[in-house]
């Protein structure tokens, strides 16, 4: 399968830079394509500040919103909905009002291809499994017929590359998801021109990734960040 063929895309994550690490090549090669493609964001990451004195905590929404609209001006996607809940406290939420309104955006959208968190949150947040929760809850309520949906996952190798360098940052509270390379229902690798625009999307995002970065070192960040793995929803 090639991006074209996932149509009209709606990629809900749960924070700000989520859409980016594990979808942002993806949704700029559908919008190369042509395709439609919206993505949804259930908080703006307020809890999310890693110096309190460059980014104030109580500052920290407003910072991540801006900066998730240079992350998704970078990677070509003009339409984006918020969810307007609270970072951190997504599992708290009436999961009835939370799939009503993502039901309500399959409704409108109508996408062939819905990407998202698999139960498992990628990272073992709550906030990402219960926005995992939220779609699939939704898809099988609401999906047109045909449509697919898929579930960002990680690979053998990629673990085994990169679970070391992203050590210090504690990234993963569990194990990642790993799927085969021949389970895997969908690959975007980005390469030259493309996988520097995820890296300036990503980098758009500074207050989230600046350490990574740094430590990384440019080029072992964009290998890190270079593919993006889903397998398929139930």
């Amino acid at each position: 399968m090639n991006a074209e063929q996932l149509g009209t895309v709606l990629s809900v994550w749960a924070h700000p830079d989520d859409e980016a690490y594990l979808s942002g090549a993806t949704m700029a090669a559908c919008v190369r394509g042509g395709q439609r493609v919206v993505c949804v964001t259930a908080t703006r990451g307020e809890g999310g500040s890693q110096d309190h004195d460059r980014w104030p905590p109580e500052k920290m929404a407003e910072i991540r919103e801006v900066e998730l609209a240079r992350c998704l001006e970078t990677l070509g996607v003009s339409e984006h909905h918020w969810l307007d809940y609270v970072d951190g406290t997504c599992h708290e939420v009436d999961p009835d009002e939370a799939v009503g309104k993502v039901r309500a955006l399959l409704d409108e959208i109508q996408p062939d291809t819905v990407l998202t968190f698999g139960p498992d949150g990628m990272t073992g947040h709550q906030d990402h499994q219960a926005v995992s929760r939220w779609t699939t809850a939704a898809f099988a309520e609401a999906a047109k017929p045909g449509a697919r949906l898929l579930y960002a996952t990680q690979t053998p190798e990629w673990a085994a590359e990169f679970l070391p360098l992203l050590e210090p940052f504690n990234v993963f509270t569990t194990e990642p998801p790993i799927t085969p390379q021949d389970q895997l229902v969908f690959t975007y690798l980005a390469e030259g021109e493309h996988l520097e625009q995820k890296v300036r999307a990503l980098l758009a995002q500074e207050s989230q990734v600046e350490g990574i970065y740094r430590h990384a070192g440019h080029e072992a960040y964009a290998h890190s960040v270079a593919a993006e793995y889903f397998r398929s929803g139930p």
